[in-house]
């Protein structure tokens, strides 16, 4: 798996990746800063709504509230966004370094759009109701962070790439017989999304990160890409 990150790293100045490392760049600070002053709008108009407890909290931490809460949504909404340039990363990295595989399944649109929509919706339902823990614990907020976001980013980045070689049920097959390794990959995602200017390409490089790993697994599963 490390090997896996140092190849998708690698790849980012790459031509055919050029141009999306620079659109990653622009849609997460734009994503950011959206994020930032709907945080700030809402958590300002908070104390409207008669609740002590939230009423306190913002006039406690204030920006930090605001800088918390773009933090934590910020990787579900860039993903979601930047999840229609994403197949163009993934057949790019297997151009590059995984040539001579017969022509990408072409997944339809709706598939793609439905499971990116379910998984980030997810993704951001369970960061909000774990927001208590992540203020409230620390010492095992970073750990829980890793563990949910891992999770679900390493279901949302397998099913991209998969989804290129593999109809649906086969992509679930495989991913069930290697859910600890994708959760683990996950892992490695949600810890990307968590560096600062790392996580501005975070999508691009978790793409090319994870073509190595279906590449991988495939390898050992080889009678689910002949079907």
């Amino acid at each position: 798996m490390p090997t896996a990150l140092l190849r998708a790293f690698a790849a980012l100045p790459t031509p055919p990746l050029r141009r999306t490392v620079l659109l990653s760049l622009a849609i997460a600070i734009a994503t950011f800063a959206f994020l930032a002053l709907g945080a700030a709008v809402c958590l300002d108009n908070a104390r409207w709504f008669g609740w002590a407890p939230l009423n306190w909290l913002v006039d406690l931490f204030g920006v930090l509230a605001v800088l918390v809460l773009s933090w934590l949504l910020f990787p579900a909404l860039v993903t979601l966004v930047m999840g229609f340039f994403l197949d163009g990363v993934a057949a790019a990295v297997e151009a590059r370094d995984y040539p001579g595989q017969p022509p990408a399944r072409r997944a339809p649109v709706r598939e793609i759009v439905a499971t990116t929509l379910r998984l980030m919706g997810l993704t951001i339902l369970l960061n909000l109701l774990a927001l208590p823990l992540y203020i409230l614990a620390p010492g095992i907020n970073l750990f829980l962070f890793l563990a949910l976001n891992g999770y679900l980013f390493g279901r949302e980045y397998f099913e991209v790439v998969a989804l290129r070689r593999l109809d649906t049920m086969a992509v679930r097959a495989l991913r069930r017989r290697f859910g600890g390794y994708v959760f683990l990959g996950g892992v490695v995602i949600a810890g990307l999304f968590a560096l600062p200017l790392v996580n501005l390409v975070a999508p691009v490089i978790a793409t090319a990160f994870m073509v190595h790993v279906f590449q991988a697994l495939s390898a050992r599963e080889p009678q689910l890409l002949a079907r």
